[in-house]
């Protein structure tokens, strides 16, 4: 897996997921929910999917709030892997009614 280049990245971000961030080497995003079940039921939505790509995010959850991180511990940075499971979580948000 290779790391890929911050162009590339940033690029990616305006384009396709403009409400990440990219700092120190990690996609950012904070979501809300309505409650604790909500989001508790979209990580488990999202850990599904994160194991069937056999990769995992950095995810801190307090009541309705979820803040994840997201990068390719091998190569320090982000590769495909990272991009590909951020367009998903991005996809099952907007389906997501708070």
């Amino acid at each position: 897996m290779e790391r890929l280049e911050d162009s590339k990245i940033l690029e990616i971000i305006k384009n396709e997921l403009p409400e990440w961030k990219y700092q120190n080497n990690k996609l950012l995003r904070e979501l809300r929910f309505k409650d604790f079940k909500q989001a508790f039921t979209f990580m488990t939505l999202c850990a599904l999917k994160c194991e069937q790509m056999d990769h995992h995010p950095e995810w801190y959850n307090v009541y309705n709030q979820l803040k994840i991180e997201l990068n390719t511990h091998s190569v320090n940075g982000i590769t495909n892997l990272d991009i590909e499971l951020a367009r998903y979580i991005e996809e099952q948000y907007k389906n997501i009614k708070i």
